[in-house]
């Protein structure tokens, strides 16, 4: 078991309304899945996956990520799981605009204190593992959207995480890229990664093998594929 929440709650107070994000969540995720994370807008899924990430903590119940219980820990040590056993993909690339492709994917291994040469192979693996390693060299602003996407996927791989998080990681790209980034997952998925996907498009979740779906921040469904 990878992943364990069990009655999971995040209730945001906003004057003097309260606003439950996640409505008592129970989800297990095994190693080596692939997931969507669906749902209208106001379901809760972001929240859910800020909470999965580590980014946010739950005001009532228990998160266990790799038999660890991550539910209460401190923000120093939340950010030390998030390094290790995490990779983020976002909607918008989140990549630093003076550094190149090679320093943009280096980044977790130098938080995480890998020695300069081991970050240097690792990373130019990555790159290579989705295909841009003859853009080691180029800063976001000479990259296309998929080519700034797939350098986020590098940098989300480089750390060997225990699973990825993708928030919509086509959101901001034409179909036909968008479809070709989805190729990357699936081969991310088959070479034995587990991968969480928020996303409001079926024909995206129908990459994955199993779709839950949020409605006011409960789980509606939990559905297998099997494809």
């Amino acid at each position: 078991m990878l992943i364990k929440v069990e009655g999971l709650k995040k209730i945001y107070e906003v004057g003097i309304q309260k606003i439950e994000a996640v409505a008592g969540v129970d989800l297990e995720i095994d190693a080596n899945e692939y997931i969507a994370v669906m749902g209208p807008s106001g379901s809760g899924k972001s929240t859910f996956m800020n909470i999965l990430g580590c980014l946010d903590t739950p005001t009532a119940g228990s998160y266990w990520l790799n038999g660890n219980e991550v539910s209460n820990l401190s923000d120093d040590e939340l950010a030390r799981i998030r390094n290790r056993e995490i990779g983020f993909v976002f909607q918008t690339f989140n990549l630093l605009p003076r550094a190149t492709a090679m320093q943009n994917v280096e980044l977790p291994l130098i938080y995480g204190g890998v020695p300069s040469s081991d970050r240097r192979r690792r990373a130019s693996e990555a790159l290579e593992a989705v295909g841009l390693s003859d853009r080691a060299k180029h800063r976001p602003n000479e990259l296309s959207g998929g080519q700034r996407q797939r350098v986020a996927i590098a940098r989300a791989l480089v750390n060997r995480p225990s699973i990825i998080l993708a928030d919509e990681p086509t959101g901001n790209l034409d179909s036909r890229t968008g479809e070709e980034i989805m190729q990357i997952f699936n081969r991310i998925h088959q070479a034995g990664n587990t991968i969480v996907m928020v996303t409001h498009e079926e024909h995206i979740a129908a990459h994955t093998k199993r779709v839950v779906r949020l409605l006011d921040g409960r789980i509606e469904s939990d559905t297998r594929t099997g494809t």
